[in-house]
């Protein structure tokens, strides 16, 4: 049987950043598992090839959610990344921090050490910035951070837009300061994708004392009494058993962290009878908590001649598009899909903002861009979508068999909760009141959904139920807490309850969702686990730029 000093399951956002930290020091002998393949298609590397990856079995485990009765009963696909670098190798890109206010928040919540000011150094870690040593960025991390390297003429005109109603142009969401509007940062480096693959893993991966297996379904952590001490797991039809002599760390995602610790025997003890598994732990939390944005868009048709990703990505110029990307690396095919982004509070009481815009001159064919595929309408335009940052509606993800080919049981519970109702459609509101009147008037020909006749709240909440979608943001299934707090999974540093040996490193953590994009904690997440793992003492605080230090409001 195979030994290593750690075995980390899941090769994403958070388990590639725990493989490259771990293996550092040569002797520790670091183990890393992944059911997906290597991330070598080009497809990974080039920003606007998610719209392939999006589709892909081969790289996305495409879950489907259980029909969801708050959005009339349908089934949300919510693809996440099978792949070296995980979600990181599919996503948009954003490099987004969140409200220190968030993390504050957890720390009120008994997550000691996961404070505003005790994490931060983690971002900065982790970070290679732009524009250097500015406070409260980092320079020679792994993680390249970029501005935009091509801006839409209309993301220019949209700006001003959300400047005219009243939203301060912001340079930079990640000092603390969020309301406002402005150009996304992101993961993205000479026009090529930039995954904790790419980064993290690829400046680890040939240390001999890191193993990387791919293609390696996990079947269950394997344990000598409560003591986690290894994987055991498939790899092209055989199964393998391999041995951790310190630590299992769980890195599979808010999908499968709750999933496999189920399969494995740790969760609500009834549930997991049920399924035809052992019960080890009775641990009720695995699974529950689930969040996520839950994203509705309004779109408008442009004026006939106004530029438009619409037009651009069709015909000859798609052509010159692709050509300027293999020949420079630049030009459309070099960025995400989401171009501007803004942040904004629907009542004026709000210490903070609770909704976020992300923006982008195009229209889409609605049915397709539910399916997540990216199909434009032949007429230019541009679609602002929206999302309540901090929902108070909460759904799970649950084993349903004990078979680790199936795909677990997600119910998101969108909009189940008045509250959540009542903030999505008064954003939907504020979108509308943001474009009328304002510079980007001139261009609009019509609102193309949800159309005209759509006026009262009970329209726009329809639609809201109708349309809207994951914004692929789903956190909290292994969420931490105090050791005393019966629905925490695990203590504040990461530990399992009820076990040894065995902790969960990535975005399941969360016991809030954070005010914004969730790769950028996911990655904080991960080298923040690396010093709980070896022992080292925590990074002296540091104040976010801003100072924003504020209790956690609830939206």
């Amino acid at each position: 049987m195979d030994a290593f000093d750690f075995i980390i399951i899941g090769a994403g956002s958070a388990g590639s950043v725990l493989a490259n930290r771990l293996s550092a020091d040569p002797k520790n002998t670091v183990l890393l598992l992944e059911a997906g393949p290597q991330d070598k298609s080009p497809f990974f590397h080039m920003p606007l090839g998610y719209s392939v990856t999006l589709k892909s079995r081969r790289f996305n485990w495409q879950f489907y959610t259980n029909p969801d009765p708050g959005t009339g009963n349908r089934r949300h696909k919510w693809p996440r990344g099978k792949a070296l670098g995980g979600s990181s190798s599919i996503n948009a890109m954003i490099y987004m921090r969140g409200n220190p206010g968030d993390y504050d928040g957890w720390r009120q919540q008994g997550c000691v050490g996961w404070g505003a000011s005790d994490i931060l150094p983690y971002f900065m870690r982790s970070e290679d910035y732009e524009h250097g040593h500015l406070p409260g960025h980092g320079v020679g991390g792994p993680l390249p951070v970029r501005e935009p390297a091509y801006v839409h003429p209309m993301s220019r005109v949209l700006m001003d837009s959300f400047a005219h109603y009243g939203l301060e142009e912001r340079a930079d969401f990640n000092t603390g300061l969020q309301e406002g509007v402005g150009l996304c940062q992101f993961t993205i480096d000479k026009g090529r994708r930039m995954s904790t693959a790419r980064t993290f893993l690829k400046l680890a991966k040939h240390r001999p004392n890191l193993e990387i297996r791919t293609d390696a379904l996990a079947h269950r952590i394997l344990f000598d009494g409560h003591r986690a001490n290894g994987v055991r797991y498939q790899k092209r039809g055989r199964i393998v058993d391999c041995t951790a002599r310190r630590e299992v760390i769980l890195a599979g995602g808010t999908i499968n962290s709750p999933h496999l610790l189920e399969l494995s025997g740790i969760g609500a003890a009834k549930r997991l009878k049920t399924q035809g598994i052992e019960p080890l732990v009775d641990l009720p939390g695995v699974g529950e908590n689930l969040q996520d944005h839950f994203n509705v868009g309004i779109s408008w048709q442009f004026v006939s001649g106004t530029p438009s990703i619409n037009t651009m990505a069709r015909g000859l110029p798609l052509v010159r598009s692709l050509w300027r990307y293999w020949t420079h690396h630049d030009g459309l095919m070099s960025i995400g899909p989401a171009h501007v982004t803004a942040f904004a509070r629907t009542r004026p009481e709000l210490h903070w903002p609770d909704i976020q815009f992300h923006a982008t001159p195009a229209t889409l064919d609605g049915d397709a861009y539910r399916d997540n595929r990216l199909v434009f309408h032949p007429e230019p335009g541009i679609t602002l979508g929206v999302c309540v940052l901090r929902p108070d509606s909460r759904g799970s993800v649950h084993a349903k068999s004990a078979n680790p080919a199936d795909h677990p049981a997600i119910s998101p519970h969108y909009l189940d909760t008045q509250s959540d109702q009542d903030t999505i459609v008064r954003a939907l509101h504020l979108t509308r009141a943001i474009m009328k009147g304002s510079p980007m008037a001139p261009f609009i020909e019509r609102e193309r959904e949800p159309g005209a006749d759509s006026v009262s709240d009970d329209d726009l909440l329809a639609f809201a139920r109708e349309t809207g979608g994951t914004l692929f943001h789903p956190v909290g299934t292994c969420a931490m807490g105090r050791a005393d707090d019966p629905n925490a999974v695990l203590t504040p540093d990461l530990k399992v309850k009820g076990v040894d040996g065995l902790r969960v490193a990535d975005a399941s953590v969360m016991p809030q969702l954070i005010s914004g994009n969730t790769n950028a904690p996911a990655i904080m997440i991960g080298e923040k686990a690396a010093d709980l793992v070896l022992g080292n003492p925590p990074p002296t605080p540091v104040d976010w730029p801003a100072g924003v230090h504020m209790e956690m409001a609830k939206g």
